[in-house]
This record gives C-alpha cells, sequence and structure tokens, in this order.
C-alpha cells in the first residue's frame, strides 16, 4: 500500500513538473515569438531606409516593377537605361469559331491573370529593354514541382525586380544565405523566366525574347542556361545559332553583373509572338494542306482516355496521328509548316501553332472547369481561327495532371468547318 502511495505522489509531482516545464515553454515561445516580432520590424524599417537587406539575411526584402525603379531613381544617368518596344495596348480578337457570344466564355482568371473571357479584348504590357548596374541574379529549382526554374534580380538597392514569371520568393533567401560568393561578370543579358525548359514556355515567353534582341544586334551578352532540352538547342540551330558560343553560368553559384540587360515582354503579344514564323521561314513555305491530329496517348498527363472514339471520325478525313515527342524540334516545325488544320487535347504540344502559317484551323480539346485560356491567346495573336471544345476532367489529381474525356458528338459537330472553305 506504502509504495502504492509513493508511487501516486511521485506521479503528481511528475505532472506538476511536466506543467511547469509547458508554462515555461509556451512562456518562452512567447518571448521569442515577440522577438521575431521585433527584429521583423526593425529589419523592414532597416531595408525601407535603404539598408543592405543581406544584413538580415535577405528576410525583409522590397519589391518594385522595373518602370518603378526608373521612377523612383530619376533622370540619374547612374541608374541605368530604359527603352519602350512597344507600348501597352489592347489587342482585338475574334471569338472561338464555335462560340457566338463573349459572355459564352470563362470568365475564371485563376492562375493566369486573365480568362477567356479577356481574350477578345485582351490588354498587352509593354515591351521594354533595359540596362541596370550592380544586379544580383540568383535562383532556385523546386523539387517538388518537377524541378521547375525559379529566378530572382535584385537591382542595386537590392530590391527586388518584379517582372512577369520573375520575382523574389522566400526559398530565394535561403538559396542566397547558404550561396557561396557570387560570380562577378561585367556585362550580361538575363532572358530567363520560371520553367524555361517547358516546351510552351521556351517557345512563347523565351525565343520571341531572343528573336527581338537579335533584330537589334543584342545577342552577344545573353546568357543561356546550363540545363536546357534538345529543343532549345535545336530552335536555336535552326536559326543559325551555336549554343555553344553563347555565355552561361555556374548554377550553383549568384550571378552579380555591373552592367545587366533585362527584356520584359507581355508572353502572348502578337508583335512578339509573329517574330517566329518570320524568323523560321513559315511565311515562304509553300501553300499547307496537312491535317493533324496530335495524340498525347504517350505522354504521363492529360491524355485524352477516348481517343479511340475520336480517331475514327478524324482519320476518314485524311487527318495525320502524330507524337510530338517523337519527332525533333526541326521535324515538328516542319510538319507544321506544312499544316492546315491542327486538332489537339490541351498540352505543350499545341504551341507549336506558332509555325504554322497564318488562318491555320486549330481546335483545342479543353477541360473548362479549370480553364487555361493561354492557347487561345496563342492563336489569336498569330491570326489563326480557332475553335474550343469542352471535354471533361478526369482523375482526383492535380487539375494540371488529369486526363480528359470529350464527347465525340462535339468533335464531329465542328468538323466540316475544319474540312470545308472558310475564310481566315
Amino acid at each position: 500500500m506504502g509504495k502504492m502511495v509513493a508511487h501516486s505522489q511521485q506521479s503528481v509531482a511528475a505532472a506538476k513538473r511536466n506543467q511547469l516545464r509547458s508554462a515555461a515553454g509556451r512562456s518562452w515561445d512567447a518571448t521569442t515569438g515577440k522577438i521575431r516580432s521585433a527584429l521583423g520590424r526593425v529589419a523592414s524599417a532597416a531595408v525601407a531606409r535603404e539598408v543592405n537587406p543581406a544584413w538580415f539575411g535577405y528576410r525583409r526584402i522590397l519589391h518594385e516593377t522595373v518602370p518603378d525603379y526608373f521612377k523612383r531613381r530619376g533622370e540619374n544617368a547612374q541608374a541605368g537605361s530604359f527603352t519602350t518596344v512597344h507600348r501597352e495596348n489592347v489587342a482585338r480578337h475574334p471569338l472561338p469559331r464555335n462560340f457566338s457570344s463573349r459572355d459564352e466564355l470563362p470568365d475564371d482568371q485563376g492562375w493566369w491573370g486573365y480568362s477567356f473571357w479577356d481574350v477578345p479584348q485582351r490588354r498587352s504590357s509593354e515591351t521594354f529593354i533595359a540596362t541596370l548596374p550592380d544586379c544580383l541574379i540568383t535562383w532556385y529549382r523546386d523539387p517538388s514541382k518537377a524541378d521547375d526554374f525559379y529566378p530572382a534580380i535584385l537591382n542595386q538597392d537590392r530590391r527586388a525586380l518584379m517582372m512577369r514569371e520573375v520575382r523574389f520568393r522566400p526559398l530565394h533567401a535561403e538559396t542566397l544565405r547558404s550561396a557561396p560568393r557570387p560570380v562577378r561578370l561585367k556585362r550580361a543579358t538575363w532572358f530567363i523566366e520560371r520553367v524555361y525548359h517547358n516546351h510552351s514556355h521556351w517557345l512563347t515567353a523565351h525565343l520571341p525574347k531572343l528573336l527581338l534582341l537579335r533584330e537589334r544586334g543584342m545577342l552577344g551578352q545573353v546568357l543561356l542556361p546550363p540545363d536546357r532540352s534538345p529543343a532549345i538547342d535545336g530552335s536555336l540551330r535552326m536559326l543559325g545559332l551555336a549554343p555553344e558560343d553563347f555565355q552561361t553560368y555556374d548554377s550553383s553559384r549568384p550571378l552579380a553583373v555591373d552592367e545587366l540587360t533585362i527584356v520584359g515582354t507581355d508572353r502572348f503579344r502578337p508583335e512578339l509572338l509573329r517574330l517566329i514564323p518570320e524568323a523560321y521561314g513559315v511565311n515562304e513555305a509553300a501553300q499547307p494542306h496537312r491535317k493533324v491530329f496530335i495524340s498525347r496517348l504517350k505522354a504521363a498527363r492529360r491524355r485524352l482516355v477516348n481517343e479511340n472514339e475520336v480517331w475514327p471520325l478524324l482519320e476518314p478525313l485524311g487527318f495525320e496521328r502524330v507524337f510530338m515527342e517523337e519527332l525533333s524540334f526541326e521535324a515538328q516545325v516542319q510538319l507544321m509548316r506544312e499544316t492546315a488544320v491542327l486538332v489537339a487535347p490541351h498540352g505543350a504540344g499545341l504551341t507549336n501553332m506558332v509555325f504554322c502559317p497564318e488562318g491555320a484551323r486549330i481546335v483545342e480539346i479543353a477541360d473548362l472547369g479549370f480553364p487555361n485560356p493561354n492557347f487561345y491567346a496563342v492563336a489569336s495573336a498569330m491570326g489563326h481561327n480557332y475553335w474550343l471544345v469542352q471535354a471533361e476532367s478526369e482523375g482526383d489529381v492535380h487539375p494540371l495532371e488529369k486526363d480528359l474525356r470529350v464527347d465525340p458528338a462535339a468533335v464531329a459537330e465542328i468538323l466540316p468547318q475544319l474540312t470545308g472553305s472558310q475564310k481566315a
């Protein structure tokens, strides 16, 4: 009995000690939280007064657009230079050919910052080329997102520049805190954005920048990423450019550039996207005659699961079924130069329409429950005729990963418009 009482007393004492420790722990956590909050306010105030954010481990960073940087710096020659190539404007585009009202289009902007509803009167932001002194460039890859590439640029005041797909994120601060000393370059031109290795992003966001720089005789200081796909290198070689002749960088170290040139563009601006067919000889190609269906059966995601119900509708009309992943970049360009009608489920292969002659007939099969207007924007900018066929998504996965199922009757309904005479 005595042992039981002693054990009970020990248990009570232990419980009291645990309560005291827990209370002390909560008190400590509250105290450290207040300290961190106070330090954060100090860091924010200091950075706002132009103290180098490196002193605080880049935990506090001010952000600004490139035009705002020049407004803040005024006419100071040491600020650098800013040239507007295209001013902001509104491009007027037709509705998808199988839609009769703009209000039938989804108005969900989702991740994209604009919607299908916006495309007929889409506002294109300005195109600019700017040169800034004393910039720091850093980046990281995210293994949880298929090793997607995320770059950031800090200007001479160590404010983060806000550009399309180039902005400072918390992981950039972690990267800078652990990075070795930056590699210093006297001059460089940086045109690389997030996920540059994605086929669609390369063609619509990056290639037009290179063509604009080439047009202006400014390719000499361009930095190419060291990790490139065969399509990236193939796209350069077709232009007569050798990838190995370009500068690159050490992917393990940040870059400090004394004089950095950057290019700001709108990804779907007609004046930029139409540089592509001009550069690749599409405008001089023979009259297009091929009808192509891009299959995604061999893709890892966004397959058209009932393709076997759709293909019998297309094959008798002379369509060819192609797997873009089996073709070299050069072969893809040649195929598209000869293509008059292109049908495909939503996916990167559809971006190859930029190599189709103007007025091509483009059909996108897409899930409008997760509406991505990018291919409608590309088709419109290129001057193509565009049809949008609604599909349903399948699979308990991320919306970008889901397969598609389309009603064959919806495809059959538009086929006479694709194969008959139709003015652009």
